[in-house]
């Protein structure tokens, strides 16, 4: 196949952009594979994996650009994808006539003293550095990238911490500052909700239950995924909770995390039960103990997001009596379980987001022990997204391995819809499940990208005699530009089962192959 790569020297871009570079290029009509990506080290393997790389790739620096087309017609058509590509590098966005550029932090910092957040998006390795360096401006930071050493987290959240200065990240996806969102995240009303999140979806989640409740969000603090983690003890959570405990917009504070080191979330239940606003906690995966914690401080704690944001958005004042909760369908359940052969009798998770697909995956461990994951605690259930599924099996496709040197599943979904189909022929699958996130940074028809693939497996498997039950949740409000109402039609038009929020998911996915279980 005809194949094209262009080396720009010295031209750095972040890698938010570049992945929605590739993403467009890769659409283009006979385009097979497009890579735009700075030619650093773990980028160059990726590119020799894909038998992509060449001696003048092989010799570009980490601040060299590469963009490569691969197609599937003539060596015109070769050229003219190329020059499409370049041509999404020079695009300015409609209306912008011209852009300011600033070569540091500090000038741009020094430029704008109206400004006080940073976002950074830049390879792992740099990462740290320019985080220090908007530190030292005096500059709250949200660091979007992700590879940057632990030890350099725990320094630049004690540096921001002593400066009275916030550090979310790295790799933290979502915030909502001042009503304006940042990175990933959806459009919802503002109110008197305040979130601090160390998941990204997670926080997104949360805000548009939130949303769909009738309540709005006041801030949205993200803090990066490893903050509760033993090694960095929450610091920016518990930083973020003394911010919106002092917000005179903020009448009631949630926090959220993938499960936590037990002792980072007792500090965390302690800092929340000193607030003198309403708190609400939600610990995915906690169990018992964690729970009888949060009962002798007086913290409602939760290990699903529904009912936690149900609870912040009753402690802001609302009545359960008048909200629209989208309970669980129980003839729904028996409906499908009747559709399924015998050995049909396995879950397959394919979650864009790593938050949803935790709360699915916990959800079933509530009934199941054979459960695999990418992203299970368990060393002797976890997986490499490589690996074969095996029983049920729950993929995060935004973990690391999937997404080093290529664009976020929420912008890109190849290696998703490669995995869908084979899933899909296997006889052994009950459900296959599929999140589709909107919001800003997110592909602009998420379900549209996937129904291909999703109506031609399940007519294959119609024409065997076999049911394929797809189940999929949209993560979104009625505000997204994605038109959250468009992409549920889509789904159910294709014979896709919906599922109103994230909890509902996972409860849906697992008693569809239960046997006679209440849910």
């Amino acid at each position: 196949m005809p194949t094209r790569s262009l080396i720009k020297k010295n031209k750095y871009i972040d890698s938010v952009s570049l992945m929605a570079i590739s993403t467009k290029a890769a659409a283009l009509d006979g385009v097979v594979n497009a890579v735009a990506a700075m030619a650093t080290p773990m980028n160059k393997d990726v590119l020799t994996n894909q038998g992509l790389m060449t001696d003048d790739i092989a010799e570009a620096t980490p601040g060299d650009l590469v963009l490569i087309v691969v197609t599937n017609g003539d060596e015109a058509g070769a050229d003219a994808a190329m020059n499409a590509l370049i041509g999404l590098l020079d695009r300015k966005p409609t209306g912008q006539a011209s852009e300011i550029v600033h070569h540091t932090i500090a000038a741009a910092a020094a430029a704008r003293p109206d400004a006080n957040i940073a976002v950074i998006s830049v390879n792992g390795q740099y990462a740290a550095h320019e985080a220090g360096k908007a530190l030292d401006a005096g500059l709250n930071v949200m660091l979007f990238s992700d590879n940057v050493p632990l030890a350099d987290e725990i320094a630049l959240k004690r540096r921001a911490h002593d400066a009275g200065l916030m550090m979310m990240g790295p790799d933290c996806g979502t915030a909502i500052i001042g009503g304006i969102s940042l990175c990933f995240a959806n459009k919802v009303r503002r109110g008197r909700i305040g979130i601090v999140a160390a998941s990204g979806t997670g926080a997104q989640e949360m805000s548009v239950r939130i949303h769909d409740f009738g309540a709005g969000v006041s801030e949205l603090i993200g803090t990066g995924g490893r903050d509760l983690s033993a090694e960095v003890g929450a610091i920016m959570m518990l930083d973020g909770i003394a911010a919106l405990d002092t917000d005179p917009g903020t009448d009631v504070i949630t926090v959220i995390s993938k499960p936590p080191a037990a002792a980072v979330a007792e500090k965390v239940l302690d800092r929340l039960a000193a607030s003198e606003k309403p708190a609400v906690a939600c610990f995915l995966g906690a169990g018992p103990e964690l729970m009888k914690a949060a009962e002798v401080r007086g913290v409602q704690l939760f290990n699903r997001t529904k009912p936690a944001a149900l609870a912040a958005v009753i402690a802001g004042g609302a009545r359960e009596a008048d909200l629209d909760l989208h309970e669980i369908n129980r003839p729904l359940i028996e409906e499908v379980r009747a559709k399924l052969a015998p050995e049909q009798r396995y879950i397959r998770g394919l979650f864009c987001g790593g938050t949803l697909c935790d709360e699915a995956m916990f959800l079933a461990l509530e009934k199941f022990g054979d459960v695999y994951s990418n992203i299970q605690k368990d060393p002797a259930k976890r997986l490499k997204g490589s690996d074969p599924s095996r029983a049920h099996t729950f993929l995060d496709f935004g973990d690391d391995e999937f997404t080093n040197g290529k664009p976020h599943p929420m912008i890109d979904p190849s290696n998703r819809i490669e995995r869908f189909n084979a899933e899909s022929a296997d006889p052994e699958v009950g459900v296959i499940v599929m999140d589709f996130v909107l919001g800003y940074g997110s592909n602009p028809d998420p379900v549209g990208v996937m129904l291909p693939a999703i109506i031609e497996a399940k007519g294959a498997a119609a024409k065997t005699g076999r049911h394929l039950e797809v189940l999929g949740y949209v993560l979104g409000t009625d505000r997204d530009e994605q038109g959250f109402e468009e992409q549920v039609k889509k789904l159910t038009d294709a014979g896709v089962t919906w599922a109103s929020s994230s909890t509902n998911t996972g409860i849906l996915a697992r008693e569809f192959v239960s046997e006679g279980e209440d849910a």
